[in-house]
């Protein structure tokens, strides 16, 4: 199966106000490992940069008003290509992917915002798995966030001092797979189909009963020593009615 782990990075919160995506970074999954292969473009927004948004990504200093010389580490917008540049390979990386997204629903927004007034089909909900219901769902209660994640699974986002599409993807990527069960959930051996062994069997792997159980390892003294056990616990020992 083939994922594409995705995170955005805007210019606010809401297109329809003309917030705009300024870097998309993306990777590959195949059965649940990562492939080596990426997407990542920053983009020139044709906008100025919030200074709220750009305290949480620390892109695109030359779009503040007034604008700032960058820092080393920022990265300048003016210079990028603008999203109808960038449109076609985005789309033809993910393809029919499912995309695995933190808040599936705010990424898969701006997306079809800018997808859609380039007259692209819109993103089916569908397509997206949004790795935060998944954690509310696993964690009732307890904070969800990607940091929150990363803490509670032990994964090093040390180098994630501010968010960057890429970045936040890699360590998605790890906090995905332990959510679903650590690093390889189903032993590969449901990836390409080649351990079937029969055409209708399931793709989810089960562990098969034994043909035959094991032979018992306790002595003959072990088994002395807890009859008298269990003979000390008087009749209504629950040995004594299961066995």
């Amino acid at each position: 199966m083939r994922e594409i782990v995705l995170d955005t990075e805007t210019t606010g919160f809401e297109p329809a106000d003309g917030d705009r995506i300024v870097e998309i970074g993306a990777i590959e999954l195949i059965g649940h490992m990562p492939t080596g292969r990426t997407y990542h473009q920053y983009i020139n927004p044709q906008r100025s940069m919030p200074a709220e948004a750009f305290g949480v990504h620390g892109i695109g200093p030359d779009l503040l008003e007034p604008p700032q010389d960058p820092k080393p580490g920022q990265v300048i917008l003016r210079d990028k290509p603008v999203f109808k540049d960038i449109a076609q390979s985005f789309v033809d990386f993910v393809g029919d992917a499912r995309m695995v997204i933190h808040n599936a629903a705010f990424d898969i927004k701006f997306l079809n915002a800018e997808l859609g007034t380039l007259g692209y089909p819109a993103y089916k909900m569908d397509q997206a798995l949004d790795t935060l219901a998944i954690a509310r769902r696993k964690f009732p209660g307890s904070p969800a966030s990607l940091d929150a994640l990363c803490r509670r699974f032990g994964i090093d986002n040390s180098s994630r001092t501010l968010h960057g599409a890429l970045l936040d993807s890699e360590i998605l990527a790890e906090v995905y797979l332990e959510l679903i069960g650590g690093r390889q959930p189903d032993f590969a051996l449901a990836s390409d189909g080649r351990t079937k062994t029969s055409s209708n069997q399931s793709d989810e792997w089960r562990p098969s009963a034994r043909p035959q159980p094991l032979a018992s390892k306790r002595t003959e003294a072990e088994t002395a020593a807890h009859a008298a056990f269990v003979d000390k616990l008087g009749d209504e020992a629950l040995w004594k009615k299961l066995s």
